[in-house]
This record gives structure tokens, C-alpha cells and sequence, in this order.
């Protein structure tokens, strides 16, 4: 095609093609179509889309059919594909100025370029890189801008292309000239004292270079392996040696830190347990390793991280003076090794000593021997010294532990220095404190506790700020690893501190740091907290007022208050005028704090609930929030569940008839769409409300019975399904009859039966299915509710006996247990409404839930005395062996009656 003749005919046609009426439209289009595989086509529509002149709409639709035209025929393979001189004219054409004034031509031009590069650079088209760098150096703005525009998709389009061989030809031509740029930029900084505008600059530039090293690295270990020699000398030398001295900046040490800790760490760079096993590119990245990290290395490396990078500085120790609990609860977890100093040199003394702790601990022992005895308080570097010492032993408690006896050290010297009151000792008092809360759990022995309670007395009054927020947060450590009684003769004075601590501080953080150390301390001793608690019931609505705009602090209250609740116990209802407010506010969808307080707030009305002594109109008003929560149908759905059961525990009437109807409308949204585990989740709360209210329960949830029955008679494929539908039925059953006979009456209407013929179905697949229910107490409810029949002299029922019989017998098997004093056996399950329980000493005392199930366990499954509801049932099962003459269940059900003492009763019967 000649471009000079057919310029003017394909640009008629794209003219065309933008026309609105598909009459001029449609021609056009075919026309463009045929001339895709035409010699020049391409050519043209780049003069085309080159010419700022023409018509936006006619140059933005030669670049589509010229970018559709690289993906169908650019390939040498393609049908109809470009010829090497077309597609080298094009190339050359693409490149030869970068001024597209149009945004959106820019971008789709630069996409086609990328589009190219990804086929032909840089083998076909070496000139591409080099030109978009010489163009990005220009002065002109918009010339800048596109060729920036077009060397990001160019890169990108590059980077993911999946050949090793083009990986490999990527990673020579780029990543290796990383390293030599870095160290180009590194030596500017030199000629620019930090805060000049050029060393900002660079600075900037430095950072983006060696994240580009830490995210190939992350993303692709493996081919990461041949830089790791020449990563971790260029890290290990700017940072531990004086190579780096006067350029390197915090930032830039974070990043090389964190390059270090990635290839110590990464599992992709050692060698399996059975060496056999490994790849032999773990064996490669190993050996780099092991050749680098030499005993002089890794000594010099553990002595500077520690010496130099471990020590507080000017800035962290202003802090501590002049913003103390700032400097208290500075952020070290979660991610903050990426990105701040501290942390990082942590994490990567951590990693370090853990991977080579045999070479280390040698190296930081001495450390520790060199710094025996108390420091002078005049000389500032080695309080220094022995802070950041003493940091480093407790990072390393778990690899120290065969080599430190921490117990004696504690006694001969940690517990002499935590006694120097001075002002400028008050860095060892901190840290000595922090030690010992890292080495509680690792090694300290119980005798010690009484001791180090004293200490904690005597540092929760130290007169610095800094040294009583560590001393809180060691506490909390302690709580957690050691036994309570051993900490009650201190309770009342270490809680009062801790009290008082929370009233000291200001900032939110500090005070959330705060309540984490008393919420744990009442979890920990329980009911024991009640005669000391009434400080912190009426500060608790002061702070929680005071911070309505801080949710994350609302939530440390509403956590502190879940533990409070537990150790107050039925006490809690005086909390009631403050407690409920919260509840509705945390709980309520339709208030922006939810988002926040939600997940708190529902295990704290849970807890509420469960301590509650009785029913209150307040109490019962909050439920007006369940039913937004149960649309939701978050992870919270269980905790929805739970809180329902709680109120029919505690008061089924006023709860039913206030709410039934709802809830039960609020189910059926749900087993709509829900899962398995749900569907049994919502039908242990229809099965608790009718073993609760049997009358009231049955009729407030008939409308979800049906499908209980349905999926029984149709056999419920889930087991566990299954077993919980057979649960609520027989609980029916046994405990309204009545309203039994109505449903299957009911039942019989919809499947077009007698009531009789679907009872016999029911019956068999109940007898059939018995062995999906694995609960012992639940195989007795099924037992108990079919052998309620048998009085009946339904022909139906008569049909089934066997049955009946023999699931029966098999339930009472599972729940007998041999009585070593009569030494007969009797029901496991038997319990009289006056057993207390007897607790040992690590269980805690019942909630008033508790104590409100046991009395409604107190029924036909569990009940012992005027007979048992059991022992009534086998009676009537015997009446019908003995009519029915079943010689060989009589022998074997009698043996078992036998020995569950039912012989005077049958003999008092049979006679």
C-alpha cells in the first residue's frame, strides 16, 4: 500500500467510522477490516494518529486499530504477519517524539509501545530504553511526562513476562545495575548536607532503588539467588562498617536491614531437615550464605547492631523526658520493622541470633560480663550501654535459655539495681523491669514471685512516668504465666496503683495500655477483684464520656468491662444505668462507632446476660438491635446466637412473647441462604426455647416446624442436621404432646396422608437414622420421646415396638455407669435439684446461666426422683414385652432393667 495515495482513503475511512449513522458505519468498518493484513496499513495509521492536526476522534481510532493490530499480526508465527522492514519502520516511528498533546492518545500510545517492547526489546529494538532515558531528561515538561508515561508501561509490560530466558535478560539488564546506581547516588549524598532540596531528592531516589531489591526478592526468591552475595555484602558493608559513614540516613538502614533479614529468614534459602530432600537451588542460596556469615562477620554484625544501633538516641531520650508516654507505648509490633529504625534492628537481631546463635552468644555474654555490677550514674554512655546490653538478652531469652541462670542473676544483680532510686538510674530501672517480664515465662522460678511482687509495688511508685507504664506492662506478663494465688496478698495495693496509673496518664494509647494490665489482672483473679473494684466502677463511665471520640479506646473499655462483669458476677446489676447505655450504643448498626465496638460489644452483652440475676425492662429493650444484627449474617452470627439463648435461659416468657414472632420471621431470612452449620445453629435455639418454655416455645417457632419434620421424613442427608432435627421433635414430643399430635396432623394434610401412616414413617426413619445422633444426652431424649408412645395402643406405634426396643436399649447402654458402691449400675445422667458443684481450684465458680441450665436440665432427660421419667418409660416398655411375648428382648432388656434397679417396680407391675 502507498502511503502517500493511501493516506487520504484509510483516513476518509476512520472518518467514517466515527460517523453516529451506521449506514456510513458499517462500510467503513468492513473496508478497515480488509486492509488489517494489507502491506503499509500500519504505517499509514501511524502518520495518521502522529498528525496533531486531524480530528481527535479519526487519530484516537487509528491507535485502537494499530494497538489490534500488534496483538492479531505483529508475531513473526501470525497469519498475515508484518514484515521485518514494515515493523522496523514502525518501531523507529513510534519513538521519534514524545508530544502527544491528547491525554488519552498519550496513554493508549504508550500501551502499543509496551505492547511492542514485550515482543521485540530488547533483542529486535536494543534502542527503546535508551531513548526513553535520554527523554526523560529533557526540559520540556510534556515530553517529560509521556516519556515517563511510556517507560512505566514499558517496564511493567517487561516485568511480567514468565520465560526464564526473558526474566534472566530482564534481571542482567536492570537489577544488576541497581547495585552500581545506589552507589553512584550514595556518593552524591555526600556533597549535600541532609536537608538541602538535592539530597532530599536522592534520598527518595535511594529508597525507591532498594525497594525495587525487596520486593524481587519477596516475590521471587528464586531468581533472587544470584544477587545474594552482592546484596549482603552491599547491605552488611554500608551499614555495619564505616563504608556507610556520613551517607547513609535512617530510612536507607531500614531497607538494608530488612534486605538482610529477608534472605536470613527466607525459608526458599536453606536446606531441607534430610539434606537429600533439598532443591538444589536451597543448597545454592545456603552455601552463598554460609560463606558470607563467617564468625568475624557475624560477631562484628551482632556487636554493632547492638552497640551502636540498640543504644537510645538524643531524640528518644528527649522524648522520654519531655513526652513520656509517647515514648512509653512507641509502636513496635505488626509491620513497623518495614519502616521504623527500632524495631527493625530488633527484628533483625532477632533473626540473626535464632539462625546463628552458637557464634552470637558468645559475643553477647561477654557484653553482659563486661557490664557487671551497678553503673556509674555520671557516666551517660554506659547507662547507655547496658540498656541497650540488656535489651539484646532479653530479645534472645528463648536461645539464651540454657546459658543464662536467669534466677541468680535476678538475685545477685538485677534486684540490686532496681533498688537505686536515683534520677538518671531510672534507664536501668525500665529496662531491668522490661528484662524480667521477657524471661517470666522463659526461666523464673515461682519461689521468686513474692519477691518480684514487692518490686512491682515499690516501681508502680517509682516517680517516673516511663518506669511505671513498663512496670504495668510486666505485670500483665506476670498474670499471665504464673499462679493466681500466689499474687492475691498483693492484690488490693497493686490494683489501686494500677488505678491510679489509669488516672495519670492522658494519652489514649497509654490509657488502652493501661486497661489491657487491669483487664487482665481481673480475668485472672475472678471473683476475688469484687471488694476491690469500686474505684474502677465509677471511673469507668467517666473515661468512657471522656472518649467519644476515640473508639479504639472504647473498645480497650468495653474489654476491661467483660472481664469486670465475669468477676463481679450477679453484683453486676448495679452497673445496669452505665452498662446498658453501652451495650445499645455498641450493638446498634444505625451508629457509625459499631464498625469499631460491635465485636466487643456483643461478648459483653453475652456476659451480661450471663451474670445477670434476673430480668430487667432495660435489659430486655436492647434486643430491639438483633434483628439488623442477624441481617448482617457476619462472623459475629454465633455471638448473635449465643446471646439468644441467654435471654431464654433468663427469662423465656417475657423474652418470647416480646420478641418471638420477630426472631422467628429473622430465622426463616436466614435458613433461606445459609450454611449447614447455621441451619443447626438456628434450630438449637428453637430446641433451648421449647426445652425452656415447652408450650410457649412450640407455638412462637411453629412456623420453622414443619420443615423439622419434613426433613425427617425425607431422611436429612447431613448427620448433623439430621441429629438436631430429630433433637427439637423429640423435645416436642416429649414435652407437648399436644401440640405434637397437631403438627403431624397438619404434616399429614400437605403429604396427603393419615397422620398414622406419616407417624409410622417418622418412627422408622428416626429408628433408622439414630446412629446420627453421637450425643449420650441426646440418644436419651430420642429413646425417651419415642418410648412415649408405647402407652399408646395405635397399631402404628404397636408396628414400630421393636424398633423402639431396641434403640432404647442401646441409649440406655451408652449412659450407664457402674456405681463402685452398690456396684450395680445406674444412669450417668441422673442429677437431684440439689446437687452443688464441686470445683476444683482452677475452675471458676458458676455464672448465673449456669446455675439457670442446670435447673432446666433438671427435666425428663436428667431428672432423678418420684421414680424418673426413665424408669416410667421402661416400665411401659415392659408392659408391652410381656403382652407381646418378645422372648428374646425380655431376656436381655430385663438383664438391663435388673441392673438399674428396676426389679421391685417390674415385680410390683407384673403382679
Amino acid at each position: 500500500m502507498d502511503i502517500q495515495s493511501a493516506s487520504s482513503v484509510v483516513l476518509q475511512a476512520l472518518t467514517q467510522a466515527t460517523s453516529q449513522d451506521t449506514a456510513v458505519l458499517k462500510p467503513a468498518e468492513e473496508q478497515l477490516r480488509q486492509w488489517e493484513t494489507q502491506p503499509g496499513f500500519y504505517s499509514v495509521l501511524l502518520s495518521i494518529f502522529n498528525n496533531h492536526l486531524l480530528d481527535v476522534n479519526v487519530r484516537w481510532l487509528a491507535v485502537l486499530y494499530f494497538k489490534n493490530g500488534i496483538d492479531r499480526y505483529w508475531r513473526r508465527v501470525a497469519p498475515h504477519a508484518l514484515s521485518e522492514e514494515e515493523k522496523s519502520s514502525l518501531r523507529a516511528g513510534l519513538i521519534t517524539n514524545f508530544n502527544e498533546p491528547v491525554n488519552q492518545i498519550a496513554t493508549q500510545i504508550a500501551v502499543l509501545i509496551a505492547k511492542v517492547a514485550r515482543l521485540d526489546c530488547p533483542r529486535q529494538w536494543p534502542e527503546l530504553i535508551p531513548i526513553l532515558l535520554e527523554s526523560v531528561k529533557v526540559q520540556d515538561s510534556l515530553q517529560q511526562h509521556r516519556a515517563l508515561l511510556t517507560f512505566y508501561h514499558v517496564t511493567k509490560t517487561l516485568a511480567s513476562k514468565r520465560l526464564a530466558t526473558d526474566r534472566r535478560l530482564f534481571q542482567d539488564g536492570f537489577l544488576n545495575a541497581v547495585f552500581e546506581r545506589l552507589k553512584q547516588f550514595l556518593e552524591c549524598c555526600r556533597q549535600f548536607g541532609p536537608g538541602s532540596l538535592c539530597r532530599e531528592k536522592l534520598e527518595k531516589t535511594i529508597i525507591l532503588f532498594t525497594k525495587v531489591l525487596l520486593d524481587f526478592l519477596e516475590y521471587h526468591p528464586w531468581p533472587f539467588i544470584p544477587l545474594i552475595q552482592r546484596s549482603l555484602e552491599f547491605a552488611v558493608s554500608y551499614v555495619f562498617t564505616e563504608v556507610g559513614e556520613g551517607v547513609v540516613f535512617e530510612r536507607f538502614i531500614v531497607q538494608c536491614m530488612n534486605l538482610i533479614k529477608m534472605i536470613v529468614k527466607n525459608e526458599a534459602y536453606k536446606p531441607a531437615k534430610n539434606i537429600e530432600d533439598s532443591k538444589p537451588e536451597n543448597l545454592e542460596a545456603h552455601k552463598i550464605k554460609t560463606a558470607f556469615f563467617t564468625h568475624q562477620t557475624l560477631t562484628e554484625i551482632g556487636r554493632r547492631l547492638v552497640s551502636k544501633y540498640f543504644l537510645l538516641t538524643e531524640e528518644e531520650l528527649t522524648m522520654w523526658e519531655e513526652d513520656p508516654e509517647s515514648f512509653a507505648v512507641e509502636e513496635t509490633g505488626g509491620d513497623s520493622w518495614k519502616y521504623s529504625l527500632r524495631p527493625c534492628t530488633e527484628v533483625l537481631f532477632l533473626d540473626i541470633f535464632h539462625n546463628y546463635s552458637q557464634t552470637l552468644t558468645p559475643v553477647l555474654l561477654e557484653m553482659v560480663q563486661n557490664l557487671q555490677g551497678p553503673s556509674n550514674v555520671e557516666d551517660p554512655v554506659q547507662m547507655l550501654m547496658k540498656d541497650a546490653v540488656y535489651n539484646a538478652v532479653g530479645l534472645a531469652a528463648y536461645e539464651l535459655f540454657d546459658n543464662v541462670d536467669f534466677d541468680q542473676w535476678f538475685k545477685n544483680q538485677l534486684l540490686g539495681e532496681l533498688q537505686i532510686s536515683h534520677n538518671r538510674y531510672k534507664l536501668i530501672r525500665r529496662r531491668v523491669i522490661w528484662l524480667i517480664g521477657q524471661w517470666i515465662s522463659v526461666k523464673f522460678k515461682p519461689e521468686l514471685r513474692p519477691l518480684l511482687y514487692e518490686v512491682i509495688l515499690s516501681l508502680m511508685q517509682d516517680p517516673d512516668l516511663v518506669v511505671r507504664i513498663e512496670t504495668a506492662t510486666t505485670l500483665k506478663l506476670d498474670i499471665l504465666s504464673s499462679e493466681t494465688e500466689q499474687f492475691l496478698p498483693y492484690l488490693e495495693s497493686i490494683f489501686s496503683l494500677l488505678f491510679q496509673l489509669l488516672q495519670q496518664v492522658n494519652e489514649c494509647d497509654t490509657k488502652m495500655q493501661v486497661l489491657h494490665v487491669i483487664s487482665c489482672v481481673i480475668e485472672r483473679v475472678s471473683i476475688q477483684i469484687r471488694p476491690y473494684a469500686g474505684c474502677l466502677v465509677q471511673y469507668l463511665p467517666i473515661l468512657w464520656k471522656q472518649s467519644e471520640e476515640h473508639n479504639m479506646l472504647r473498645c480497650a473499655i468495653l474489654t476491661t468491662l467483660i472481664h469486670l462483669i465475669q468477676g463481679l458476677g450477679a453484683e453486676s446489676k448495679n452497673l445496669y444505668p452505665f452498662l446498658l447505655p453501652v451495650i445499645q450504643l455498641s450493638t446498634d448498626v444505625s451508629q457509625p462507632p459499631h464498625v469499631y465496638l460491635l465485636e466487643d460489644g456483643l461478648e459483653l452483652w453475652l456476659v451480661t446476660l450471663e451474670n445477670s440475676p434476673a430480668i430487667t425492662p432495660e435489659l430486655l429493650r436492647i434486643f430491639q438491635n438483633m434483628s439488623a444484627l442477624l441481617e448482617l449474617s457476619s462472623e459475629n452470627v454465633r455471638t448473635c446466637f449465643q446471646i439468644i439463648n441467654a435471654y431464654i435461659y433468663l427469662s423465656a416468657t417475657d423474652f418470647l412473647q416480646n420478641y418471638a414472632e420477630a426472631l422467628c420471621r429473622s430465622f426463616c431470612e436466614l435458613l433461606r441462604d445459609i450454611t449447614t452449620e447455621g441451619q443447626v445453629q438456628v434450630l438449637k435455639v428453637v430446641e433451648i426455647a421449647i426445652k425452656v418454655s415447652p408450650v410457649l416455645g412450640s407455638h412462637m417457632f411453629q412456623p420453622l416446624l414443619p420443615a423439622v419434620l419434613r426433613g425427617i421424613v425425607e431422611g436429612e442427608r447431613y448427620p448433623v442436621v439430621m441429629s438436631t432435627y430429630l433433637g427439637v421433635t423429640g423435645r416436642i414430643l416429649l414435652q407437648n404432646s399436644g401440640f405434637f399430635t397437631s403438627l403431624l396432623t397438619q404434616m399429614a394434610v400437605e403429604y396427603n396422608q393419615e397422620a398414622d401412616q406419616l407417624l409410622g414413617s417418622m418412627i422408622e426413619m428416626w429408628v433408622d437414622r439414630m446412629d446420627n445422633i453421637t450425643q449420650p444426652e441426646r440418644r436419651k431424649l430420642s429413646a425417651l420421646a419415642l418410648m412415649s408412645l408405647l402407652p399408646s395402643d395405635n397399631s402404628v406405634i404397636q408396628d414400630k415396638f421393636c424398633g423402639i426396643i431396641n434403640i432404647s436399649v442401646e441409649a440406655l447402654h451408652d449412659v450407664m455407669t457402674e456405681d463402685p458402691e452398690t456396684a450395680s449400675f445406674k444412669d450417668c445422667m441422673l442429677m437431684s435439684h440439689f446437687e452443688e458443684p464441686k470445683l476444683t481450684d482452677d475452675e471458676e465458680p458458676p455464672t448465673e446461666q449456669d446455675k439457670r441450665r442446670k435447673l432446666v436440665s433438671v427435666l425428663p432427660v436428667f431428672i432423678k426422683g418420684h421414680r424418673c421419667c426413665t424408669l416410667l418409660l421402661m416400665t411401659h416398655a415392659t408392659k408391652w414385652l410381656l403382652l407381646m411375648r418378645y422372648n428374646g428382648f425380655w431376656y436381655s432388656t430385663l438383664q438391663l432393667i435388673g441392673q438399674i434397679e428396676l426389679t421391685p417396680l417390674l415385680l410390683q407391675f407384673t403382679n
